[in-house]
């Protein structure tokens, strides 16, 4: 999906090459996620109106140092955490970085797998870690390079179009019943009006939702094909 809109926006063969080594170790941050504890442990904040994303949690709690977020929430909600049967193991702390403190665990494990991916012949830039940052650190891209923090864009577009389609993602991390466009469209919109996605990205992902580019994908996501009615918003939705 990014490649495709990356490419639809005018970016070159071998940048694009580059950028999608980048999408597809986004998450490497996450490598060995539990996903019980994970979900269990982010179903509860979730609950409780608790911010889950390192800037949401900066913005109600002004005074954490950066990027010490995930011992501030520790700090504050270990107690009510272990009392509601989640034991905060070393293990447990790893869910809780693995969001929190997405940049500090994606640059150790990027350290660890940097020789390996070098084997395959993958040549690792800069710029690529910070495209992977984006979502939580959208701050850490203020003054990139046009074309670096527009590559971020697409990525945040691409993976929460899809995650928001995603059934098993849905069940897992979010105790979402039910998988819906509007939805996804609809947080789109937000991260658009927060600044985080541009106006330019969201009209090339809607154009290309339209023209049909992303429907295997999406259903797939999905678990099942969609209705006719379903299909018809999709091939509206640049409108």
């Amino acid at each position: 999906m990014c490649a495709a809109v990356a490419t639809a926006l005018g970016h070159g063969a071998e940048r694009v090459h580059q950028y999608q080594i980048a999408c597809l170790l986004h998450d490497l941050g996450r490598a060995g996620l539990d996903r019980r504890l994970f979900g269990k442990i982010w179903s509860w904040a979730k609950a409780r109106g608790i911010p889950t994303r390192p800037r949401e949690w900066r913005a109600i709690h002004p005074e954490t140092i950066y990027g010490r977020e995930t011992e501030a929430f520790l700090r504050q909600y270990r107690n009510e955490l272990e009392a509601d049967g989640i034991a905060m193991t070393p293990w447990a702390k790893e869910q809780i970085e693995m969001r929190l403190g997405y940049s500090r665990r994606l640059a150790r494990r990027l350290r660890t797998v940097r020789p390996a991916i070098g084997k395959m012949g993958v040549t690792w830039a800069p710029w690529m870690q910070h495209v992977m940052l984006y979502y939580y650190y959208p701050e850490k891209l203020a003054s990139a390079t046009p074309w670096v923090k527009q590559l971020a864009e697409i990525l945040v577009a691409c993976e929460q179009f899809e995650a928001y389609s995603n059934q098993r993602r849905g069940r897992d991390y979010y105790v979402r019943k039910k998988e819906t466009l509007i939805d996804a469209f609809a947080y789109l919109e937000e991260l658009q009006q927060e600044g985080v996605l541009s106006d330019v990205v969201m009209g090339m992902l809607r154009r290309l939702t339209a023209q049909g580019e992303f429907d295997a994908i999406l259903e797939e996501a999905r678990g099942c094909a969609f209705s006719q009615g379903e299909r018809q918003a999709l091939r509206a939705m640049e409108s």
